[in-house]
């Protein structure tokens, strides 16, 4: 058996119910395959579970164990310093090429609405430190999709996830005409490799504004930039919301300090720039390079933990 014919051996699905909303989970990178309502998909996927194998654009997956980038490949925690694998230029990108995305999960179906995936990422995979526990819970609840994220190392080490749905609401021409909405009047400056400066700038009078609904396509240049959302929360509070021309709309809760948004300009085939629309909730980018933001170190003693919940809602046409 090949390796390749191995991997294809392992892939196992899920699929899910409740209401009106379904959903396919898969153990490879904890995916969502897809999302539907009313047999209206919600995010982008591939029809064959085989072709998240080679995907390179993270559709649907669990990324980390420190999503988005890390500068330099390279971080210090106390008094050690600790190399990773630079799988973006000499930067790393969504936890590096053997990131949550690229792992078999064990994945059950705990109820017809609800899975359960775990991984145990072992010491120094893809260079970080420490052993960590990783779990995964994703629950139906009409007109409810959540995701609920928990993370447990044993010494203290970097934790960031995030959620990597492409959301399309059932438009198969792309999001240019969607309409976004974001709790959020600031966001983090990056340089020219997309690494955060340390600087946070006011997104007043810019083109980056989402403090009220937006046609996507009215950034000319794309989004790719992570907004700030203040504190973190105890529980999800509403942060985005994403409205197609349809009139169905997406809610986001999240407990998160921000999330990185990307319009997909640089989504690849058999897909388009501006398919899909990502919004990542996760912790400060490149946090464990810049004193200033929120920390992500996380200990046996302070798991991590996160919560996304995705509403959907249908309104007047064009609204």
């Amino acid at each position: 058996m090949t390796p390749e014919t191995d991997k294809l051996s392992r892939i196992e699905t899920a699929a899910l119910t409740d209401g009106n909303i379904r959903a396919t989970v898969l153990n490879y990178g904890a995916v969502t395959q897809g999302i539907w309502y009313k047999d209206v998909p919600l995010i982008l996927g591939f029809d064959d579970p085989s072709a998240y194998l080679t995907d390179t654009n993270y559709l649907g997956a669990i990324v980390g164990r420190v999503a988005n980038r890390i500068g330099g490949a390279r971080f210090d925690v106390g008094s050690s310093s600790f190399e990773l694998d630079a799988n973006e230029g000499c930067n790393t990108l969504h936890g590096g090429k053997d990131g949550l995305s690229q792992q078999f999960w064990d994945l059950e179906r705990v109820a017809p609405n609800e899975a359960v995936l775990s991984y145990v990422s072992p010491e120094g995979e893809s260079g970080f430190p420490g052993e960590v526990k990783f779990e995964v819970r994703v629950c139906l609840k009409f007109p409810r999709f959540i995701y609920s994220i928990f993370a447990r190392p044993d010494r203290p080490t970097p934790i960031s996830v995030a959620q990597h749905n492409y959301y399309t609401l059932g438009s198969s021409e792309g999001i240019g005409s969607h309409k976004l909405k974001l709790a959020s009047n600031r966001y983090l400056e990056i340089d020219n490799q997309g690494i955060p400066t340390g600087r946070v700038q006011a997104v007043q009078e810019s083109q980056l504004d989402f403090t009220e609904p937006k046609e996507i396509r009215n950034v000319p240049d794309g989004v790719d930039h992570y907004y700030c959302f203040g504190n973190d929360h105890n529980s999800p509070v509403s942060v985005a919301e994403l409205t197609a021309p349809s009139g169905l709309s997406l809610n986001f809760y999240s407990d998160q300090p921000g999330a990185q948004v990307y319009s997909a300009a640089k989504l690849t085939k058999p897909f388009f720039s501006l398919a899909g629309l990502c919004i990542e909730p996760s912790g400060y980018p490149n946090a464990t390079n810049v004193s200033s933001f929120p920390s992500i170190i996380y200990t046996p003693e302070n798991p991590y933990r996160q919560v996304l919940t995705l509403a959907i809602s249908e309104g007047q046409h064009g609204s």
